[in-house]
């Protein structure tokens, strides 16, 4: 397909520009021995889509009408007019061998000679420099350092303080009824402490409360120490309250149902229907967790989300049916309330309550929208969406079928400010079903949910390092949230994959973007050019947005040596 005429004049109009290219080996010698050596290119053409057969069919002048045609070094008036594309299209000079040549090139445009070619895509593109600043060496003991970077994270204490304060209550509460009859603690204690770890765990997943938490803490100001600003950053590791007390309130309800069991024994609380359902839910509460470690979280992602929807739907179902039984054995007994007011009474029942309308206020907000795909390449595809505004570095979950899947990706807003994309890369069976078969209308449900990037905002000046689709997320911010940074993204042929329009939004959010080809320079040391420019930039943070190996390492690599970083985790 031919470039539209209103973005290239057609060649001799006032408004068509041509370029010659003298070349010039590195001895500095000017090469005129042969017209093939003359490169004079219209700037309507592509070297890459360019062909014999089509230069001949515009009138160009090719390899076998070069051999019946005068050329000098400065190229007939008519050539000059037309525009020639010689030696770019012939197979023994290729344009990518020209364009990966170290032969340096000097310019003239239109008589003019100028120091530095036209802007165009390709000078967007950088080498990593060979002129890296000396990394650091790495603090503190080596095995100390692991053991603290790796396996007492944020996110792992956590989880440490939310477990240990729930056993700590565990057996207190246990010593302290050592003595009672029957034994152990109050049954109706025991169940509200378990319901009140899946409250926990639930809030501090749902979607209002973490982007209140988010605007809490992105309010903190640049003149609060730094010491305190990278503590705050690192509210993404909020997974670890959700994974504490969802394993405290396993770990409760286990102890409820032993004492129920033991009392189900013993005589004294003549209840099967209770009994079984407590252990129901006890395998509930348990297969939840075990599918929820990494490794096997991380195996089949699909059957992770299924049981933790599913399971938990029908946990919460059978912990309704559990408080109006136990209620009703407690209203039966002598002396004892009506039914209706046991339930009223039941701290669980409240409790339930809450869990129950946040549970279905996502599922409230379920639609269908029209989707607008544009295929970016065989390996991406943007996806707009017209349906709602949307603030900055949010982020969106689509699906074919809400039943089973959900995908989040972050948002990138219009510049009219009403609308918005996201964009998918190849990464797996559905995002690659996408690309292939784009689909008009997507599920979304809830509202969006503030990313990680958003902290990026309590620095006063960061470096944001990412690879692949990871610069959707990195758009997201700073096409809504500009912020004094520098920009580090390595892909192979982002161009190609990602098209203009990404490169361009690109080169306006850091115009001195470092931009790494993969498949010209190979994969580069992104710890080591992230730690150039921030030395450079004198930034405060690192931000990385890639793949969990890269960005661990990433993470790491800066940490291990002071530097406050910042990266999507497992369960962020």
């Amino acid at each position: 397909m031919e470039p539209p005429a209103d973005n290239h004049p057609n060649p001799g109009s006032p408004d068509s520009y041509h370029t010659v290219h003298e070349i010039t080996s590195k001895e500095g010698e000017n090469i005129k021995n042969d017209p093939s050596d003359l490169i004079v290119t219209d700037a309507s053409f592509r070297p890459g889509t360019l062909t014999t057969a089509k230069a001949s069919a515009l009138g160009y002048p090719t390899e076998d009408t070069l051999e019946n045609r005068s050329f000098t070094s400065k190229g007939s008036s008519d050539d000059m007019e037309k525009g020639m594309a010689p030696v770019l299209i012939q197979n023994q000079i290729g344009a990518n061998e020209i364009e990966k040549s170290d032969m340096e090139t000097t310019v003239q445009v239109r008589g003019h000679h100028l120091a530095n070619p036209p802007h165009d895509s390709n000078s967007r593109v950088s080498r990593p420099p060979e002129d890296l600043t000396t990394l650091p060496a790495k603090r503190e003991w080596r095995f100390w350092r692991g053991i603290r970077h790796n396996y007492v994270t944020v996110y792992q204490r956590l989880f440490a303080v939310c477990f240990a304060a729930n056993m700590i209550a565990l057996v207190v509460l246990l010593a302290t009824n050592r003595h009672s009859r029957p034994w152990g603690p109050d049954r109706g204690n025991v169940a509200t402490a378990a319901a009140a770890n899946v409250l926990a765990a639930f809030l501090i997943r749902q979607e209002n409360v973490i982007n209140a938490l988010y605007s809490i803490c992105c309010a903190t100001p640049w003149w609060f120490p730094l010491r305190l600003r990278r503590i705050i950053a690192k509210l993404y590791h909020f997974g670890g309250v959700h994974s504490g007390c969802a394993v405290s309130a396993t770990a409760w309800f286990i102890l409820f149902t032993a004492l129920i069991t033991m009392d189900s024994t013993s005589g004294e609380y003549a209840q099967p229907g209770v009994v079984a359902i407590t252990y129901v839910l006890v395998i509930l509460f348990l297969s939840i967790c075990l599918f929820a470690i990494p490794k096997f979280r991380f195996v089949s992602h699909n059957v992770f989300e299924a049981v933790h929807r599913f399971a938990g739907w029908i946990a919460v179902a059978l912990f309704w049916v559990l408080v109006l039984l136990v209620s009703k054995a407690n209203s039966e007994l002598p002396g004892a309330e009506s039914l209706g007011i046991t339930v009223i009474k039941s701290g669980v029942f409240w409790i339930l309550l809450v869990i129950t309308f946040f549970t279905i206020l996502p599922w409230l907000r379920l639609r269908k929208v029209e989707a607008f795909p544009e295929i970016l390449s065989n390996h991406a595809i943007r996806i707009h969406f017209k349906y709602m505004k949307i603030g900055p570095i949010l982020g969106i979950r689509i699906s074919d079928n809400p039943l089973k899947e959900w995908h989040a990706f972050a948002s990138i807003p219009a510049p009219d400010g009403q609308s918005f994309s996201l964009i998918v890369s190849d990464a797996g069976d559905w995002t690659k079903k996408q690309i292939q078969q784009p689909s008009r209308a997507y599920w979304v449900r809830g509202i969006p949910i503030t990313g990680v990037l958003r902290m990026a905002i309590v620095f006063s000046r960061v470096v944001l390092v990412t690879t692949g689709s990871g610069i959707g997320p990195i758009l997201s911010m700073l096409v809504s949230h500009p912020l004094p940074c520098r920009l580090l993204w390595s892909t192979p042929d982002p161009e190609k994959t990602y098209g203009e329009s990404i490169m361009e939004s690109v080169c306006k959010a850091d115009p001195d973007a470092m931009i790494i080809n993969t498949r010209a320079s190979g994969r580069p040391d992104m710890v080591a050019l992230a730690y150039h420019l921030y030395v450079q930039s004198n930034a405060e943070a690192v931000f990385c947005i890639s793949n969990p190996s890269l960005t661990r390492k990433i993470v790491y690599g800066m940490e291990s040596r002071g530097i406050p970083a910042y990266g999507p985790i497992w369960d962020s």
